[in-house]
């Protein structure tokens, strides 16, 4: 029986997706081809999900911030209820946290294999004008490239400090289910709320990076 092509579209997909986390990567690009896109598209639709990625990472730290004052601001109810939404706020940063540094990760392989097949394919022309345009082309989108990757590690770093604080923060409430633990963490508020707002204003600077990186990719 004829797999129907949906059926074989998802089979392709598993199977590039396998290639590139177990290190095929030769495998990868080859089948990604099949289906016509090259290095330069993979490029492409990774620093824009990675944008995506960035934007909901961004949006669930805002998120946390909000959840965070409501608990300063606590004045009495269910200290267990709020506890039980703070943790989920947190569990939901670490994963978008780990979404961002994954895609991340991607681009930057991504973008490492590409240059270098550049590189290789400019050593073999022979028209000397071509290979100079070539060689131009290659050195402006490296240079767009590096500007790109400082922001988004930039991004990636913001996260650390957050994440920490917020950690302590959900665990010493866990320990201390109490009005005194929360008058307690309020002393620590200016230091979480100044790292969550460096940390959007990096995601944002981000951002815009990866937009500009995508509409000069050639």
């Amino acid at each position: 029986m004829q797999m129907p092509k949906s059926g074989l579209r998802v089979s392709v997909l598993i199977l590039v997706f396998c290639c590139m986390f177990l290190g095929c990567r030769s495998v990868y690009y080859s089948t990604w081809e099949k289906l016509g896109k090259y290095k330069r598209d993979l490029l492409k639709e990774n620093v824009q999900e990675a944008r995506d990625d960035q934007k909901k990472a961004t949006e669930q730290f805002k998120d946390a911030l909000t959840r965070l004052k409501e608990m300063y601001g606590f004045e009495g109810g269910n200290l267990e209820k709020t506890y039980s939404k703070l943790k989920s706020d947190f569990d939901r940063c670490q994963e978008r946290a780990a979404a961002v540094k994954g895609r991340i990760q991607k681009v930057e392989q991504i973008s490492s294999d590409l240059f270098k097949e550049w590189s290789d394919e400019i050593r073999s022309m022979t028209n000397e004008k071509l290979k100079s345009s070539s060689e131009e082309k290659l050195r402006e989108t490296r240079s767009k490239y590096e500007t790109l990757h400082a922001a988004m590690k930039k991004a990636e770093a913001s996260m650390e400090p957050v994440l920490a604080q917020f950690h302590d923060q959900v665990l010493y409430l866990k320990h201390n289910l109490n009005a005194q633990a929360i008058g307690s963490l309020k002393g620590e508020s200016v230091n979480i709320e100044n790292e969550i707002q460096r940390l959007i204003r990096d995601m944002d600077a981000s951002i815009i990076e990866a937009d500009s990186f995508v509409k000069g990719l050639p």
